[in-house]
């Protein structure tokens, strides 16, 4: 079994990619954002704003960035599920 369908039969896997887990993926990141802002007149806020912008981003389009580094679909509605025999 390899990493990728490892993780996507994970409970993290299934959690964060639930309607739940997306979004709090997309809170997170607006947090991270909104706190980044309040801080931008330093590079650690524009810094965090960024860093904000890669959770909220993968809850606003349904993305899975774990899965894609570990060689799994980046889509999150493909998480879990088997690809078709060729």
């Amino acid at each position: 079994m390899s990493m990728a369908e490892s993780f996507s039969q994970s409970g993290f896997a299934k959690f964060i990619n639930s309607p739940t887990g997306r979004v709090m993926r997309i809170v997170v990141g607006l947090v991270l954002v909104g706190y980044g802002y309040t801080q931008s007149a330093s590079t650690s806020g524009i810094v965090l704003m960024l860093v904000g912008l890669v959770p909220f981003a993968a809850g606003l389009f349904d993305w899975c960035l774990i899965s894609a580094l570990l060689g799994g679909p980046l889509s999150g509605a493909l998480i879990g599920k088997t690809p078709p025999k060729s």
